[in-house]
């Protein structure tokens, strides 16, 4: 869909040769920090912004290209804004109804209620937008933008303004509701739990280009680089010594895997660790002192220093409250050996 894609503000790149292509029906997300380019990028889908090169095609159809740039109007796209853009002095039927012109009255009334049916608001259509919570505009927001039965769906940053709890949940639900019409969307978010819980298929931008593309499973699991291992998930670079091509001695001991990276044999590496992969295990010889812990409900995320100083990460069922300054049994259990180069200048100790 969107293949060698570069945009510049003033001859300034903001994204450059950016691919990514999506399925028909699948849901994408462009997911980064701020300032990456996703934003630029999802509104030159949209025909907001300009090509500098590079061509983007929906649904087959070519839309921005050398010397094409269709208006948004003919790209028969959705956009759902961060602020939901709704008229405030139209009621909720009105609001949805906003982009159905083109049909008859009646016609218009069926697929209002529809949508509204769809979205969860069934009976507000009377209600104005000043007499929402943020979760019921961003619902009518939604069917306003499914409301013409676009080829593809552009939801721009649409849960930021709602606390992480509620953004998890509705996009869950509109996951659900997307699914359910067989629409194609693309979601911006700097939000890796809101992606995970909505997306098929995540790219990972940073400074205007694509680092990764897959599942959420695969970029926590299996991180392309370094960038992608620090942004998605928590975790600690493990210094250690590449021994083969599926082993890497470390403090912890042999870790054991398929290293991605191709790491020359004998050289120093480092490995990524995730909070998971840290097990507690009281029987272990094994031992690591408590610095920090945060209290997550069902666990607790403690910080644990081990005897070079190395700090490790380890999620802990909460039942088991110990203090700082106190040691425990620790055994590590991964599944997926992720290691890079070590860093030039890096002082921790193997």
């Amino acid at each position: 869909m969107i293949s060698g894609v570069s945009i510049a503000y003033d001859g300034v790149p903001i994204v450059s040769g950016v691919d990514f292509t999506l399925a028909r029906g699948a849901i994408g997300c462009l997911l980064g920090p701020s300032g990456c380019g996703k934003t630029t990028l999802l509104r030159a889908v949209a025909g907001f912004e300009p090509l500098a090169s590079g061509e983007i095609h929906l649904h087959g159809r070519q839309v921005a290209g050398p010397g094409l740039n269709l208006p948004p109007e003919e790209r028969r796209a959705g956009m759902v804004f961060q602020d939901f853009a709704l008229f405030p002095h139209l009621s909720v039927a009105r609001n949805v109804a906003f982009g159905l012109r083109f049909l008859g009255r009646r016609e218009r009334r069926v697929r209002v209620a529809e949508l509204l049916e769809l979205v969860g608001m069934a009976g507000a259509g009377d209600k104005y937008p000043h007499q929402l919570s943020g979760g019921q505009q961003q619902r009518i927001a939604l069917a306003r933008a499914m409301a013409p039965r676009p080829d593809i769906l552009l939801l721009d940053e649409p849960f930021s303004s709602m606390d992480a709890e509620l953004r998890e949940q509705l996009a869950r639900e509109v996951r659900e509701l997307l699914k359910r019409e067989g629409v194609t969307a693309i979601l911006v978010t700097h939000d890796q739990l809101e992606a995970f819980a909505m997306a098929d298929r995540i790219a990972v931008m940073s400074g205007g280009r694509i680092h990764q593309v897959g599942s959420g499973f695969d970029l926590y699991h299996e991180p392309a680089d370094r960038f992608v291992a620090d942004f998605i998930g928590q975790g600690i670079m493990l210094p250690g010594r590449v021994v083969d091509d599926r082993r890497i001695d470390t403090e912890l001991g042999p870790l054991t895997g398929t290293s991605p990276h191709g790491l020359a044999h004998g050289t120093p590496g480092e490995v990524l660790l995730r909070p998971d992969d840290i097990l507690h295990d009281d029987a272990s010889p094994l031992r690591a002192e408590v610095v920090n812990r945060a209290f997550r409900g069902a666990e607790y995320l403690y910080s644990l220093r081990l005897a070079s100083g190395q700090v490790i990460l380890c999620l802990v069922q909460s039942h088991h409250n110990h203090a700082i300054g106190e040691h425990i049994g620790i055994r590590v259990a991964v599944d997926h050996l992720v290691a890079f180069p070590r860093e030039t200048g890096s002082h921790t100790q193997e």
